[in-house]
């Protein structure tokens, strides 16, 4: 119990240093045993993120999540609810600072409800068939379920991990959420429509 206490201090502190926002992002974390889970911010400062979670780990228990729009965090279980936990996050200044920006931008986009807010426009593209490259450059078949200007889905038997860098075609991304019959990936910048046609028009 005294090991709990003294994970959770850091997060009393980081409420009082960081104004937490309220977004709707989505994503997946890693508990210690290596289990993955899906899960969906509740509020979040650059500081700490209350999730909304069906397995909420142990209080100190180290978790790893990739959130949509966000990437990568990394923190500790700091308190626990009924349908969730909240975790501090253990970054750098500079991290931080990229987080207060991404979680300026959301809660505006939010407010604003502008049009990325519905992400962007998917694409049925003519040909489906295409190349998953994985980083140590293994390369499978996969079938593009849909598409849009940042990102696709895409039916494929292997699933690289999240976070994993991909090259789908000639496109550069990383891998965002598993599904039951592939991958989706987030591109590394956002595609052009000619392009996006270009590359699967079946020519």
């Amino acid at each position: 119990m005294a090991l709990a206490a003294i994970k959770v201090a850091p997060s009393q502190a980081e409420r009082r240093n960081f104004q937490r926002v309220r977004v709707k992002v989505y994503g997946r974390y890693m508990l210690e045993d290596r289990t993955e889970h899906p899960c969906q911010v509740i509020d979040m400062s650059p500081g700490d993120v209350a999730l909304r979670a069906n397995r909420p780990g142990e209080l100190g228990e180290k978790v790893i999540v990739y959130l949509d729009h966000i990437g990568r965090i990394e923190g500790v279980v700091t308190r626990l609810f009924r349908d969730g936990f909240a975790m501090t996050i253990l970054a750098s200044e500079r991290k931080r600072d990229k987080l207060a920006a991404q979680l300026t931008w959301l809660a505006n986009r939010h407010e604003l409800d502008l049009p990325e807010d519905r992400r962007h426009e998917r694409i049925t593209p003519r040909n489906p068939l295409s190349t998953l490259r994985l980083d140590d450059g293994q390369e499978y078949r996969c079938r593009i379920i849909d598409l849009s200007l940042s990102g696709a889905a895409i039916e494929i038997e292997v699933k690289p991990p999240l976070g994993a860098a991909v090259t789908l075609g000639a496109m550069r991304g990383r891998v965002v959420r598993h599904f039951e019959d592939g991958v989706a990936i987030e591109f590394a910048m956002l595609q052009r429509e000619d392009t996006l046609a270009a590359a699967f028009s079946g020519n």
